[in-house]
């Protein structure tokens, strides 16, 4: 009797063990579009993912800007870009969950003291 309990509590705690979330693996090259002010913008995100640690580079129309405060937990990441056009800075913070091919999320953009919220969805690409 204390045998086939013991087994059912090894059996349990087993099953327990398989239902903790995997690390995602958010290394790659991810595109997007967004459009803004009736002009679609291409972005691409390079990141190298190092078990929960992140870092990478986001290029834009402009130019390449590394991003930062980079982490992932378990399958989702978060990472922030700070640029500077004519004097003003933006910080766009990306929040998304990495599924095989898509990284769905969203983006909190803090501009001159006012913040925005929208959704990004990039896919993997070479």
């Amino acid at each position: 009797m204390k045998r086939i309990i013991g087994l059912a509590i090894l059996g349990i705690l087993l099953g327990l063990g398989s239902t903790t979330v995997q690390a995602a693996d958010a290394t790659g090259t991810w595109k997007w579009t967004s459009e803004r002010n009736g002009q679609k913008m291409e972005w691409t995100l390079k990141l190298k993912q190092d078990g929960d640690k992140l870092s990478g580079t986001m290029a834009g129309r402009q130019n390449e800007t590394a991003i930062e405060d980079a982490k992932v937990t378990g399958d989702e990441i978060s990472f922030k870009v700070v640029r500077e056009f004519n004097g003003n800075k933006m910080t766009q913070k990306y929040k998304g969950k990495v599924g095989a091919d898509t990284i769905k999320g969203n983006i909190e953009v803090d501009r001159n003291g006012e913040t925005n919220t929208r959704d990004w969805e990039a896919k993997k690409g070479s």
